[in-house]
């Protein structure tokens, strides 16, 4: 018998469903819509002020007036944010910061504003009305939920709150689940991820787990502790568990390993929230890619990844975008960014209405050889070798090998096996032939005798937590980079000896 809860879940997700239907259903209209809404909001600002934004009418003079700009380039006047000064990208100070790792700038601060914090919200919770809406099933939410995130313990800079997203998300899930949401606030204020997860898994062991949400990599290790804990699939531990949600990374990759720890195929809804907002979910199971979230306060543009480090590239806006290019997403928010390149890689799967997949990182490619293999065509090439065979890969890494002792260069794949693969040669064989098929310039650089077929190298058991916890990255939504352009990382597996 369904709870009141459970019952009332259905009419609600229906409502939430229609009010979506609107304005997917209208995505130029209402990206115009957000377009004048944050342009007229900011023209007082710092930002307005040096960009003109009184004299913009419309998206080209935007794009004449606002170039594309990377955390670097628009720090200046994050600092001036953080230094406690009002009004300088958006109106009035921001409620919070996010704070994420940067590549190259230490800690970046990205600030979200009593505007953007809502629709951070309303996007998960919408994620799942719509999978109620689509499937009929509510029974879920009457079980216990966990979400593996960052810790809610947040810190204070000039007046301004700052910590992680997902620590700064934990302070608003909404009364109604407040008692079905695991862990609990002292376990999820654990800073170290091991005994983090160790923690989770004692108060998960004895409770109805219906829901299960975090990054994959890391879900992955509670999994394993759970089983090592109890000698039993995850599916058996926690017999009502069938929703599994997840963000951050391809779930692809994982999918096979995971259904060996479940024990059985569960739903999955995918998300992509970033700091900078969350930009899109899975509205669909049958569908491929996620929902563009055209009405939460982001203006969009995109930029072709092969035309993205071109003297002038062409910006345009999703009503000229087409299927299956692969395209640099860039952002103006209600948090106060603007053309702001988050340096995600993104391709459409959907034009009625806009949907995408995440394809990759425009910094987080190889081409050390002219061959720009993107994250997207790995992870394809790995699926497409592994496919109906009994190799099971935990985790893998690429880089270039530019200097090797004998022969032509190659890339290198650092694989995590949980089962190897009889023949490892054969299997180097079938990624590499995929990618060739997939990626025209690296197919044109290993006939043409410039490169040789890429190598894998295998790496000890557990061997990239060892290294996510040597760099001090260990859980939380820190995840490896699939593809680098140099063997930084690599080398550090040398060190640590955890090539095997």
């Amino acid at each position: 018998m369904l709870s009141i809860k459970s019952a009332l879940a259905k009419p609600f997700a229906k409502t939430i469903f229609n009010r979506i239907q609107k304005w997917a259903n209208n995505p130029i209209e209402t990206q115009e819509k957000v377009f004048q809404y944050l342009i007229s909001k900011a023209t007082e600002t710092d930002f307005g002020k040096d960009h003109d934004f009184i004299s913009i009418n419309s998206y080209r003079d935007f794009v004449k007036k606002v170039p594309v700009r990377d955390y670097e380039e628009i720090k200046p006047y994050i600092e001036k944010v953080v230094a406690g000064k009002e009004n300088v990208l958006w109106p009035n100070k921001p409620i919070y910061f996010a704070k994420t790792s940067g590549t190259t700038s230490g800690s970046k601060y990205i600030p979200i504003t009593k505007e953007s914090m809502p629709y951070h919200i309303e996007a998960a919770r919408n994620a799942i009305l719509l999978y109620i809406h689509e499937t009929g099933n509510s029974k879920f939410v009457d079980g216990k939920m966990i979400f593996l995130q960052g810790s809610p313990i947040l810190e204070t800079k000039n007046g301004i709150q700052l910590g992680r997203l997902s620590g700064i998300v934990a302070h608003y899930v909404p009364k109604y689940l407040q008692k079905n949401r695991m862990p609990s606030y002292k376990t999820n204020c654990i800073d170290d991820w091991e005994t983090k997860v160790d923690a989770i898994v004692e108060e998960t062991l004895p409770e109805n787990m219906t829901v299960i949400s975090g990054i994959p990599s890391w879900v992955q290790m509670y999994f394993e502790k759970l089983q090592q804990k109890t000698g039993k699939k995850v599916g058996d531990v926690f017999k009502n568990f069938n929703l599994f949600i997840f963000g951050g990374v391809n779930y692809e990759p994982y999918r096979a390993k995971f259904e060996n720890l479940i024990g059985r195929k569960v739903d999955s809804i995918e998300l992509y929230p970033a700091s900078e907002g969350f930009f899109a979910f899975q509205d669909k199971q049958q569908e491929k890619g996620m929902l563009l979230q055209l009405n939460s306060g982001i203006f969009y543009e995109f930029i072709k990844a092969d035309e993205f480090f071109s003297e002038s590239p062409n910006r345009i806006t999703i009503k000229e975008v087409k299927l299956g290019v692969n395209y640099v997403m860039i952002i103006s928010t209600n948090a106060g960014l603007w053309a702001y390149n988050i340096g995600d890689t993104v391709e459409f799967t959907s034009l009625k209405p806009y949907r995408v997949i995440v394809s990759g990182r425009i910094k987080h490619f190889i081409s050390a050889f002219g061959e720009h293999v993107i994250g997207k065509e790995v992870e394809q090439a790995m699926l497409q070798a592994t496919e109906g065979t009994s190799v099971r890969v935990t985790e893998y890494t690429v880089a270039p090998q530019i200097t090797p002792n004998k022969g032509l260069p190659y890339h290198e794949w650092f694989v995590e096996f949980e089962n190897e693969p009889e023949d490892l040669l054969e299997l180097a064989k079938k990624i590499d032939e995929s990618l060739q098929k997939q990626n025209t310039y690296y197919f044109d650089l290993i006939s043409g005798k410039v490169l040789q077929p890429l190598k894998i190298t295998k790496i000890k058991k557990d061997g990239f937590q060892h290294y996510m916890k040597s760099i001090g990255k260990l859980g939380g939504q820190n995840k490896i980079p699939r593809l680098s352009n140099d063997r930084k990382i690599v080398e550090v597996f040398s060190q640590l000896d955890l090539v095997k």
